[in-house]
């Protein structure tokens, strides 16, 4: 059986990457307002032979704040805007658990990127890229080999200014940035 080709997968994060984020939590689809140009971006590294999955903690499930079925209702509107646009995303791992819940998928652990490797049927996610706005992202990336890109939208000027574990880290405006140098640099 051939291997995948991981340097062709690119995991983003949703809230800050994809939507507008908020301190106050994303608790409907009337409140998840998608980056326009981050809809078209990710449909760009589709067409363009990239794989797409999404690796997002939704501790607003265990707070009681939307359930199950008003995440789906998010994840099915962002597949339908990149599907409109001309892409696809491959996988969406969410972690439903609180920060005290001790779970191993919650990020910076690494058990949701481990969830979108065996989904995806890669053996390792080595030279993959990991796109976040938050340094539990790009902590999460780095513990499976992925390139870590942070983004400055979202919390990523804050996790910028910060400068925390950003050696070897891509750093750009916005997801479409990342895409754009992405698509020329070969």
């Amino acid at each position: 059986m051939k291997k995948r080709d991981a340097t062709k997968l690119i995991i983003l994060d949703r809230d800050g990457v994809i939507n507008q984020d908020s301190d106050a939590y994303i608790k409907s689809l009337d409140e998840w307002l998608p980056y326009p140009e981050a809809i078209l971006a990710m449909a760009r590294l589709s067409r363009a032979g990239y794989t797409l999955a999404i690796a997002t903690n939704q501790s607003g499930i265990s707070r009681g704040y939307y359930d199950l079925a008003t995440l789906e209702s998010m994840h099915s509107r962002l597949r339908e805007l990149v599907s409109e646009a001309g892409g696809a995303i491959a996988h969406i791992a969410f972690c439903p658990h609180g920060p005290d819940d001790s779970c191993d998928c919650r990020k910076p652990k690494p058990g949701l990127l481990c969830q979108i490797r065996d989904a995806l049927k890669f053996d390792s996610l080595e030279r993959s890229w990991m796109v976040g706005d938050s340094l539990r992202d790009l902590q999460a990336g780095k513990a499976m080999g992925c390139r870590p890109v942070l983004v400055r939208t979202g919390k990523g000027r804050r996790t910028e200014a910060q400068g925390k574990e950003l050696e070897y880290v891509e750093v750009y405006d916005d997801l479409a940035a990342f895409t754009d140098w992405l698509l020329t640099k070969g």
